[in-house]
């Protein structure tokens, strides 16, 4: 993900993307690789180890944050519609998270990000206000992409990927690679029943039919935001698709739709994965 200046259209530099100066001096004194230097990860053991035995080697906890006013939507409140304005601020304040975060890792030197989490926290400072969060722990492939190339996506940015441990190693042992973590979302209104329509449904079973299409229709602008973005970086899917409604502080009739996901390419051809074998307990 790239941040563009709104002033001019070109894109920010690493140092102009918002990452703090002691995040950057923390992730200096990591000194990945060399003798005696330390990793930080949010890893479990077992994703540590599975990581490990992909190929790829924990370097350090990198994170990205935004704190986001979000504007004022003005709309015909009985007509079903998206809010645009609010779909483009959920956007933007999660994309400057996961930017800074990608940031911190390019900082490392780092291949990828794996066993990501983003995620949203309203603040006190405003009903309007809330915190962006991405966090995750940045890697370095010990070996190179079989086949030639680079671990990183086509945009030269460490990839990202919110697989678990097993997940990751599953995905790297099967033959495929994650590209980055790819997001749509859709802020929309449902429209208020009518009174008429209220008095005649009492004690119907009948389906809303507004309301399911609304709701239909949110979820499908979601969703098509991200396998576009999947499109754009020549993915050949998208594995591990979550899709959730949040309403955050905006009232019962309106909810976001968020879509995402990690995309995926191949490395090679044939994509077997290793069969699991018995293990017999000896005790008892």
């Amino acid at each position: 993900m790239t941040v563009f200046n709104p002033a001019d259209g070109t894109p920010h530099g690493a140092s102009a993307q918002g990452v703090p100066a002691d995040a950057m001096r923390r992730l200096a004194e990591l000194q990945p690789g060399r003798p005696g230097s330390i990793f930080t990860s949010d890893l479990s053991v077992n994703e540590f180890l599975l990581v490990r035995e992909a190929g790829f080697r924990p370097i350090g906890l990198v994170l990205g944050s935004s704190i986001y006013h979000v504007g004022i939507q003005l709309g015909r409140w009985g007509k079903n519609q998206e809010l645009t304005t609010l779909s483009q601020a959920m956007y933007h304040a999660r994309e400057l998270a996961m930017t800074r975060m990608e940031a911190e890792a390019a900082q490392l030197g780092a291949d990828g990000i794996v066993g990501v989490r983003l995620s949203v926290e309203a603040r006190e400072f405003g009903n309007d206000v809330a915190e962006f969060i991405a966090i995750g722990t940045a890697v370095k492939a010990e070996e190179p992409v079989p086949g030639g190339g680079s671990w990183r996506n086509l945009k030269g940015q460490p990839f990202t990927s919110d697989l678990n441990g097993q997940d990751f190693w599953t995905l790297i042992r099967a033959g495929y690679a994650p590209l980055g973590m790819v997001m749509g979302t859709c802020v929309y209104h449902i429209a208020h029943q009518r009174m008429g329509q209220v008095f005649s449904n009492i004690g119907k079973n009948v389906e809303i039919e507004q309301f399911t299409q609304a709701l239909y229709d949110a979820r499908e602008l979601a969703m098509a935001r991200m396998q576009h973005e999947a499109e754009e970086l020549k993915a050949e899917g998208i594995v591990g698709v979550q899709l959730n409604a949040h309403n955050h502080r905006w009232g019962g009739h309106t909810t976001e739709f968020f879509a995402i996901g990690t995309a995926v390419r191949p490395l090679r051809d044939d994509h077997v994965i290793e069969r699991p074998t018995m293990v017999l307990s000896l005790d008892g």
